[in-house]
């Protein structure tokens, strides 16, 4: 196993509820453990009114720091209202 670069899927959980207010966020550990790679799915109102490339922005912004740290990461953004058509579609 290569070494870990001390970012977990918790912490970028627990960062991304607390500075983005979303109300779901699902964030998968793609790199068997070591913290390389890291897929999410992130709800929050705050993406109302942003187009999906300003959402990736706003989100690569609070974790500025933890994306230099790891290898791959990517991200779907939705606002609530959009979770919820896509969850019942």
């Amino acid at each position: 196993m290569s070494a870990s670069s001390g970012v977990t899927a918790d912490t970028l959980k627990q960062k991304l509820a607390q500075e983005l207010e979303a109300t779901h966020v699902q964030v998968d550990d793609l790199s068997g453990g070591c913290g390389q790679m890291f897929d999410a799915v992130i709800v929050s109102p705050k993406f109302a009114g942003q187009r999906l490339l300003g959402r990736n922005r706003t989100v690569n912004g609070v974790l500025k720091a933890e994306i230099a740290a790891i290898h791959a990461w990517s991200a779907k953004c939705f606002t609530p209202e959009e979770w919820e058509a896509k969850k019942t579609a």
